[in-house]
Order: structure tokens, then C-alpha cells, then sequence
């Protein structure tokens, strides 16, 4: 029961931080659409927090960039949103019926 109940909370916990981030790559990604910004600390954190990721994909994917638009926001995003669904929606419904038995 406390293993079901402690599973279930970091499920929830990851899953918010799944969301969280998918919408700080939707940002960033809007915020280099819009062209010559003036670097403050919040651009200077939304770098920090999606380069490793963004470069992570173009090093492993070459093709996101298509006719000088880079799709790797889209792909990270349907990436974060297929580990939500299958990997941590499989472990809250294990959360639930640990659960259940307790």
C-alpha cells in the first residue's frame, strides 16, 4: 500500500514535469520564431534548459531541419507526450492496484 501510494505520487510528480517541459520547448520555440529578441534572464534560462535536448536531437536526427524550419520542438514534444502516455500511464495504473491489494 505506502509502495503503491509512493509509486502513484512519483507518477504524478513526473508527469506534471513531463508537461512543465513540453511547455517551456513550445515557448522557446515560439520566442526563436519571433527573431532578434533582447537576451534577458528568462531567454538566457529557457537556453539553458532546452539546448542540451534541442542539440541532443539534431545530432541524432539531422533531417529537423526542413527548408530552414526546425521541427525539433515537434518531435521532442511527441516524444515527452509518448513517454507520459504509454511509460507512465503503465506505471499509474501498477501504482493503482499495488493500491488496491493494500
Amino acid at each position: 500500500m505506502i509502495v503503491g501510494r509512493f509509486l502513484n505520487a512519483l507518477v504524478q510528480v513526473i508527469s506534471v514535469a513531463i508537461y512543465v517541459y513540453s511547455v517551456i520547448i513550445l515557448i522557446r520555440a515560439v520566442i526563436s520564431w519571433m527573431g532578434n529578441i533582447p537576451t534577458n534572464n528568462l531567454i538566457i534560462l529557457l537556453r539553458r534548459i532546452t539546448d542540451p535536448v534541442f542539440r541532443f536531437v539534431h545530432r541524432h536526427l539531422p533531417f529537423t531541419i526542413i527548408g530552414g524550419i526546425d521541427i525539433s520542438p515537434i518531435i521532442i514534444v511527441m516524444v515527452l507526450y509518448l513517454i507520459n502516455t504509454v511509460i507512465i500511464s503503465t506505471l499509474g495504473d501498477y501504482a493503482r492496484q499495488l493500491m488496491m491489494r493494500g
